[in-house]
Parts: structure tokens; sequence; C-alpha cells
């Protein structure tokens, strides 16, 4: 067809306008506008192939034929300029992304990976991620470019933090993932080492906790006995009524502490059976992010079922355990470990200050999910079902909900904890 302007402003998006006496010219509509194009067979691997000479009217008819005439020549010759252009492109991006990073700071990098990560997390851990990063990471190691960061200079900076081993491995883990980030998203070259990962791997160990200036080894990850469980629950009147109340529901239901503080009373529904029922949505069970998270549902039987029935009454649908101040949602997990520390025996905060202390020492409301846990097993509770209860993810291919299995093995506990607290 012998190329026309009133036949080029007539093609709609999709269709092409061939040129005689110039093969594989041809004028191409798109939604973008028209473009002169060569559609050719590449010399080295036999295949249709083809390249952008220009746009039009921008380029004319005329002059598209000229380039169209270059190209057909060297094809001739063996090149294929559509492999040729695609290589040049790729080696563009790379130098691109090469200057990108020799240019950027480690400061750079941590800010844009904060940016990128904190949205990802639960607001608790992204403000943890944040802190971690803004409070360890010195003026100087921001300063450097990734490329400049050695092994001596990473272990100089976790190294200062060795005494705090928690902390040190906060850091590490985050500047470890900072870096993983940066070589995923090309922010630094993939030949910038990660030594973040390397050094001190395993030597951060915590010594425990410190009372009276001493270290008291690594934390003991107790299970209480039944006669250490009955003491608890007969010791219960002697302190808060929150905290006792929290600890109450640890041990009826082994769920976690992050879970219970979060109760609402829309998520209480009593069954045909006359069964209050606690379902936990997905997305406040720990393992939301796994594929395989379920909401949780949890049987609330004798004390925990009384407690909740109470609190629901004044507080409705909404949140069951509020804060008496501040501007949280719900009381925070941390209230009721303090609660237990303060009435440990050793507890020398505010010495002046009477009250009650533990009959039962060493231990944290979290061991009392362990303690569930390993009570569940001594009653010949079956390790599936056991597993479920407590919320961890099983069998990948098991989706049963252990509803009914889950209010027998309950009624079971709650029927062992009323004789522990009886004796």
């Amino acid at each position: 067809m012998q190329f026309s302007v009133p036949a080029a402003k007539a093609l709609k998006v999709g269709e092409h306008l061939p040129v005689d006496g110039a093969p594989g010219l041809r004028l191409v509509a798109s939604k973008n506008g028209r473009a002169w194009i060569y559609r050719y067979k590449s010399p080295v691997t036999g295949l249709m192939k083809q390249v952008k000479i220009g746009d039009w009217p921008k380029l004319s008819a005329a002059a598209a034929g000229v380039e169209w005439e270059r190209l057909r020549g060297e094809r001739d010759d063996g090149r294929d300029h559509a492999d040729e252009r695609r290589a040049a492109r790729k080696a563009s991006q790379e130098r691109s992304v090469g200057e990108a990073a020799k240019a950027a700071t480690v400061g750079d990098l941590v800010d844009g990976f904060i940016e990128w990560a904190a949205p990802r997390r639960v607001a608790k851990g992204a403000a943890e991620l944040r802190r971690t990063l803004a409070t360890m990471l010195d003026e100087r190691v921001r300063s450097l470019s990734p490329e400049d960061v050695t092994r001596s200079i990473a272990f100089d900076l976790i190294q200062k933090f060795a005494k705090t081993p928690v902390q040190a491995s906060a850091l590490r883990r985050e500047l470890g993932a900072a870096w993983e980030w940066g070589h995923d998203s090309g922010k630094i070259a993939d030949s910038v080492p990660n030594w973040w990962r390397q050094v001190l791997r395993g030597k951060l160990q915590s010594k425990g906790k410190i009372v009276d200036g001493k270290h008291q080894g690594a934390p003991v990850k107790r299970a209480l006995g039944v006669d250490e469980v009955g003491a608890v629950l007969r010791h219960l009147p002697h302190i808060s009524r929150l905290p006792a109340e929290l600890l109450t529901l640890y041990l009826w239901t082994g769920c976690r502490g992050a879970e219970i503080v979060q109760m609402e009373g829309r998520e209480l529904k009593v069954d045909a059976k006359g069964v209050l029922w606690w379902t936990i949505p997905k997305a406040k069970v720990k393992m939301s992010r796994h594929p395989l998270a379920i909401n949780l549902p949890v049987p609330l039987l004798g004390r925990a079922r009384a407690i909740v029935l109470a609190r629901k009454d004044v507080y409705g649908n909404g949140h069951l355990f509020p804060p008496t101040r501040g501007a949280s949602l719900h009381v925070d997990q941390k209230t009721v470990g303090v609660a237990v520390w303060w009435h440990m025996p050793r507890c020398e905060l505010r010495p002046h200050q009477e009250r009650a202390r533990w009959p039962v020492i060493d231990w944290a409301p979290h061991d009392l999910r362990r303690t569930v846990r390993t009570h569940l097993t001594a009653l010949g509770c079956p390790d599936a079902t056991a597993e479920a209860i407590i919320g961890h993810i099983g069998d990948v291919y098991n989706r049963h909900e252990y509803r009914d299995e889950r209010l027998h093995w309950l009624t079971q506990l709650s029927q062992a904890w009323e004789a522990a607290a009886s004796r």
C-alpha cells in the first residue's frame, strides 16, 4: 500500500499500514500514537523480530525509508538489531544500579528498608524496627557506603552492644534484612557482602535477667505442676482483679497473652448446645501471615466463661479489657507480666509497700501457656489436638478445626484445675 497521510490518520489501534517497496516496514497504531516498525527475520536465530524506527509524524515516511534501508543492509550483514538493543538496555540498567549503589549511604539504605518493611509489620514490630535502627546505628556507619562496610566494621558495631545480647541480636538481624532487601531491590550491588549475617553468628547468647546485680543465666522455660497451679489459683484473690482474670484465661484457654488482651465482645457466640465460643480472628493470631492460619475457635468454660460474660455485660461488643487511661484500645500484654513480678518474693520494687507474695516462684505468664500444653498431654490429649488448642500451625494437609476435640479436652483441663484449686 502506498503511504498517505489520510491513510495514516485513519489507522485504528492495533492496525498497521505496510509501505510499498519497503518489505517489513510498516506504520503501527497503538494507544500511544503511531510508530514506524521494521519487522525482519533474525539472521542469528531465524525468528521474526522487530525494532522501532521512530514516531510518526515526527519522523516522516521518507526519513523512515532511509533508516529502514540502513537497518536492512545491516541485517543482511548478519546483525540482529532487536537483540543488540535489548543488550544495550540491560547494560544501561546495570550501570544505573551500580551508580546508585555507589552513591547511596548505609543511612539511605536503612531508611529505604524501614519505609518498605514497616507497613508489612504489626504496629509494635514496626515501632521496634525504627527504634533499633535509629538508636543503635551510629552516624559513622550511617555515613559509609554499603560496599565500604567491612567485616570488622560490622563486628565492632554489634560487639558494642554485646552486653545486651538481645538488643545486639536484634540490630544484627535488622541490618542483615536491610542488606538482603538492598540486594533484592537493586539498591546495592550483588557483589556487596552481607557481613551482618556472618559476624558473631550464634555467639550472642542471653545471660538472663539481672537480679541483685547478677545475671540469672538463660531463662528457664517452666511448666507448672498441678499442685503449683492449685497454689497460684488459690492466691489469685490476693492480687488485683485485672491480672487475676487474665491469668485465669491463660490457664483455661492456653491462648497467647496478646490474643487474650485483645478480646472483643463481638467475637463471642453461644452455640446451639449452650457453649460459649470465642473466635479469635486470623488477623489477631501470632501466625496471621502464615498461609494456613485460620480464625481460632476457643470454647470458654468454667471460670473463663464467667469472667468473659461479666465483662461483656459492662463493655458490650467492644474490647473487654480496656485500659484505665491512654489512647490504646486494650490493656498492654505486659500488664499481667508486671503484676506477676510485683508479687514475687524477691521483687524489691517499693519494699516499703506491703503486698501478698506468690507461693510459687520463678514463673511468668507465658509459662502458663506451656503449662496448659504439658497438662493436656498428661490428660491423654493427642498431640495434634493439643497443638491445635494452643494455636500452633500443624500438618500442611490437615484443615480440621478440632471444635469437638477442643471442647472435650478443655473441659477436662478445667475440671483438673478446679480439683487442684480445691486441695
